[in-house]
């Protein structure tokens, strides 16, 4: 196998956790937002070196290690991390308002076209929604998750207020009937003097309305990483935390470089027999690449959902043997299926 097949190979075996959409695990939640300063990220389009480098003219042929890598360049585009594309498999993600006026509300219209171009209105339910819209600043100062009505013509709308002016990514998380999950990212701009913050500093502990929410846990690039969070209000355990879209539960983590948008799964559900309902709610991760990542967990409580959010880091990866494909659900040459 030449250095380019590699390296495109080794690239797509880290871009793979990205994914899907909700379908790849329970993941988000509140309509509302989480603030926190934190440093302007590079455009969603520039993927700082996560998307797979073009191949060399001798790319296509054939490995002479004996592995058919079976990657092509559309191959490689469809692996792309979730949220870094308005348009994968034929959808598109097309807003019909693009700008705002900061701190004004104002109806959100959108659209997902197929691939015969035209918008569509068959979805898969998934989590108790067919589309789960989340909207960030580019500076993730601000985070919300809403769920839009989808009209008899195809048009997704919901009312949205962008709080501050600057760049946001929204991202349209959905299953089309009768496909696989996608999601999809699309810039929005809330007109005004834009001055992105620093990105928060790491902490363990985050407090929103009365609660507070402990992180327990290391983010290792590579592998699958436990977090436990654990939710207390006025000093004591909450354990009698209600479901929320099938969870008890939600985490998205955003990588603060480029938002490319990252599923997390829970441990359990609500009615399983085993899965407690609070004060800890548990999630593995697994993160591709070193760097930062802003965290939310969306929790519902007293019948309203709100968001904590941290600052996590993923160090370096172990020094040990890569685990074996058995362990991994990966064949021998990174590619997951």
């Amino acid at each position: 196998m030449n250095a380019a097949t590699k390296l495109g190979a080794y690239v797509l075996g880290l871009a793979v956790v990205f994914g899907g959409a909700l379908g790849a695990g329970k993941v988000v939640g509140p309509v509302g937002t989480a603030e926190a300063g934190v440093a302007g990220a590079p455009q969603a389009d520039d993927h700082a070196g996560m998307t797979a480098p073009t191949a060399s003219p001798d790319a296509a042929t054939p490995a002479t290690d004996g592995h058919d890598d079976g990657h092509d360049a559309g191959q490689a585009k469809e692996d792309t991390p979730g949220g870094l594309q308005v348009s994968e498999k034929g959808y598109t993600f097309e807003p019909l308002t693009a700008t705002f006026k900061p701190g004004e509300p104002a109806d959100f219209r959108f659209a997902v076209t197929g691939p015969d171009g035209r918008p569509v209105t068959g979805y898969e339910v998934e989590h108790d929604k067919k589309l789960h819209l989340i909207v960030a600043s580019r500076d993730l100062r601000n985070f919300q998750h809403v769920h839009p009505e989808l009209g008899s013509d195809g048009v997704w709308s919901v009312r949205l207020t962008l709080p501050q002016a600057g760049p946001y990514r929204a991202f349209a998380d959905f299953v089309p009937a009768g496909g696989s999950g996608l999601t999809l990212g699309a810039d929005l701009t809330a007109a005004g003097d834009y001055r992105p913050g620093k990105l928060p500093e790491q902490t363990r502990t985050a407090k929103v309305d009365g609660y507070e929410v402990t992180l327990d846990g290391e983010l290792t690039p590579g592998q699958s990483s436990k977090l436990t969070l654990k939710v207390s209000k006025d000093g004591k355990p909450v354990t009698d935390l209600q479901p929320y879209l099938g969870a008890y539960g939600h985490l998205v983590a955003l990588r603060a470089r480029d938002l490319a948008y990252l599923h997390v799964h829970p441990d359990g559900e609500p009615g399983d027999g085993r899965t407690q309902a609070g004060p800890e709610i548990v999630f593995y991760a697994e993160v591709p690449s070193t760097g930062d990542y802003r965290l939310f967990l969306d929790f519902q409580h007293e019948d309203e959902v709100r968001t904590a959010a941290f600052t996590a880091a993923a160090g370096e990866r172990p020094a040990t043997a890569e685990p074996s494909p058995a362990a991994t659900g990966h064949d021998d040459d990174g590619h997951g299926h």
